[in-house]
C-alpha cells in the first residue's frame, strides 16, 4: 500500500503522515476534471494566462514557507530550495507572457484554398512527479497545459504529500476554477485507473527508467499521449584546450548540486590525456572542501540524500565500484552522524560492467575516466543506456560544437553546466525518455493540431 508521509532526511524523523485517496475519490476527481475541462478550453488564452501570473505572484510572496517544506522533505539546503521556487514563479510567468503567442492559429501556404492550423488543448492529464524537485517538476508539467486548457491531475511522490498539497493550495489561491488542478494521494494501481479513464487523454511522468516503461505500457495500451522525462548519466567531456578552473567549478556546480539528486547532474567526467592531471587535482580539492550538514544552516554546500533508503543504495554503488579496483580520491563514505548523508566522492578507475559504469548515480558521486583522443571520449560518453544532457569544456568553440554533435543526447552545454531555463526545451533520447518540456516545445506536447481547411 502506498504511504504519503514526510520524514525529514536530516534526522530520519517521522513528521506527518498523510491520507491516501479512496478509489471513490480518485473517480470523483477525475470526473471533475473532466467537467472542467470542457469549460475551461473555451475561456480566452488571456484569461487562463492571468492565472498564471497570479500563481507566480503567490510564488515569489510565499517562496520562504515553501522553501521550508522542500528541505523538510527532501532535504536540499535552503538556498537551493529557495532557488527552486523563484524558478517555478519565471515558469509561470513564461508561460502567462508566451501562452498567447505559442497557441496562435498558423496559415499554411497551399496551393489550392486555404488552411490553417489551430492549436487546442486535448482533455484532462495525469502528472506523475517525482520527490527531487518537488514543486520545479510540478511546475513544468502544470504551467504550459494549463493555460493551453487541459485540465491537470496530479500524482506526487509519496515523500513529497506536504509541497503536493501546497502546489495544489497556491493554484486554488491564484483563483483556478474546481477541477482544473487537483492533487490526489493516489496509488499506483490508482494510477492505471485514471490512465484508461475516457476523461484523461493523457499522462506525463517524471523519474524512473522502471516506472517510465510501466507507464507507458498502460498508456499505450488505452491509446494515451505521453512524455517521460526519465534518467540520466549525462558526460561531462574536458578537451585539451578547456579552461580548466571554469571547468572544475562547472564540474562541482553540475555533479554536487541538490547533493547529486538530478537526472541531469553531470555524472561521467571523461577528461583527455593532457589535461587530466590537473582537471583531477583541481576537481578533487574542490569536493572535498564542500561542506555537508543540516541543510537549513548558512554555509552548508550539501543537505542529506532523500532518505535512508537512497543513502544506502549509493553507497552500495561505490562499496561496488571500489570491490572491482576503483580508486576513491575523495569521500567514499557516509558521515558519522543521523541522517541519510553521504560524502561528496570522486572515484577513478570504475570498470565496465560495475554498478557505478552502468547504472545512473543518483548522489554525489562524480566517475572520472581518461581518455587519449576525441573519438575515445565520445565513444565512451555514448556507451550509456540514456541520453539526456551532457556537458562540453574546450576554449575552441567550433571544435567543442564538433563534438557535441556526435552526442546521443537531447541537450548540450558548452563550456557551462547543464542549467534549467523557462524558456529552453528539457528532455532526452533513449531510455531517458520520450517528449520535451519546458520552452514553446513544452506547449506542443499535449495538443490537437486542428487543421481547417476550405477549398
Amino acid at each position: 500500500m502506498t504511504e504519503y508521509a514526510v520524514t525529514d532526511p536530516a534526522t530520519g524523523r517521522l513528521v506527518r503522515r498523510f491520507p491516501t485517496a479512496t478509489d471513490a475519490e480518485v473517480d470523483t476527481a477525475v470526473e471533475a476534471a473532466g467537467r472542467a475541462f470542457r469549460a475551461w478550453r473555451l475561456r480566452p488564452v488571456a484569461e487562463r494566462a492571468a492565472y498564471l501570473a497570479a500563481a507566480a505572484e503567490r510564488y515569489r510572496a510565499d517562496r520562504e514557507r515553501l522553501a521550508g517544506i522542500i528541505t523538510r522533505e527532501m532535504g536540499k539546503t535552503t538556498a537551493e530550495a529557495l532557488g527552486e521556487v523563484d524558478l517555478c514563479a519565471r515558469i509561470y510567468d513564461y508561460y502567462a507572457q508566451n501562452a498567447a503567442a505559442f497557441t496562435a492559429d498558423r496559415v499554411l501556404d497551399v496551393s489550392h484554398g486555404t488552411a490553417t492550423v489551430r492549436t487546442e488543448p486535448i482533455g484532462a492529464l495525469l502528472g506523475i512527479m517525482p520527490w527531487n524537485y518537488p514543486h520545479y517538476q510540478v511546475a513544468r508539467f502544470a504551467a504550459p497545459n494549463i493555460a493551453l486548457g487541459n485540465t491537470v491531475l496530479l500524482k506526487h511522490a509519496p515523500s513529497c504529500p506536504e509541497s503536493a498539497g501546497a502546489v495544489a493550495g497556491l493554484l486554488a489561491d491564484a483563483g483556478l476554477p474546481e477541477g482544473v488542478y487537483t492533487n490526489l494521494y493516489a496509488t499506483e494501481a490508482q494510477c492505471v485507473r485514471i490512465i484508461e479513464h475516457p476523461a484523461v487523454q493523457g499522462v506525463s511522468l517524471t523519474g524512473s527508467e522502471r516506472a517510465g516503461r510501466a507507464v507507458g505500457e498502460v498508456a499505450g495500451r488505452a491509446m494515451k499521449k505521453t512524455v517521460l522525462e526519465l534518467g540520466g548519466s549525462d558526460p561531462f567531456i574536458v578537451l585539451p584546450d578547456a579552461d580548466l578552473g571554469r571547468a572544475v567549478r562547472a564540474a562541482v556546480a553540475g555533479r554536487m548540486g541538490n547533493a547529486g539528486q538530478a537526472c541531469t547532474a553531470s555524472k561521467r567526467f571523461i577528461v583527455l590525456d593532457e589535461v587530466y592531471d590537473a582537471f583531477v587535482e583541481g576537481f578533487v580539492d574542490a569536493v572535498a572542501r564542500l561542506r555537508v550538514g543540516d541543510p537549513t544552516e548558512e554555509g552548508v554546500d550539501l543537505g542529506p540524500l532523500s532518505s535512508e533508503a537512497a543513502a544506502v543504495h549509493v553507497a552500495g554503488q561505490v562499496a561496488d565500484a571500489v570491490a572491482h579496483g576503483a580508486t576513491v580520491l575523495t569521500g567514499g563514505g557516509r558521515p558519522d552522524r543521523p541522517g541519510a548523508f553521504v560524502e561528496p566522492t570522486v572515484l577513478t578507475g570504475v570498470a565496465p560492467g560495475t554498478r557505478a559504469y552502468r547504472e545512473e548515480i543518483f548522489g554525489p558521486v562524480a566517475v572520472v575516466h581518461r581518455v587519449a583522443t576525441v573519438d575515445e571520449a565520445v565513444e565512451l560518453a555514448n556507451d550509456t543506456p540514456y541520453g539526456l544532457g551532457s556537458v562540453v569544456f574546450g576554449e575552441d568553440e567550433e571544435a567543442a560544437l564538433a563534438v557535441a554533435d556526435r552526442l546521443d543526447v537531447g541537450m548540450v552545454s558548452v563550456n557551462a553546466p547543464s542549467r534549467t531555463q523557462a524558456d529552453l526545451p528539457f528532455g532526452g533520447v533513449k531510455a531517458s525518455g520520450v517528449g520535451r518540456e519546458l520552452g514553446e516545445y513544452g506547449m506542443a506536447e499535449f495538443v490537437n493540431r486542428k487543421l481547417l481547411r476550405t477549398r
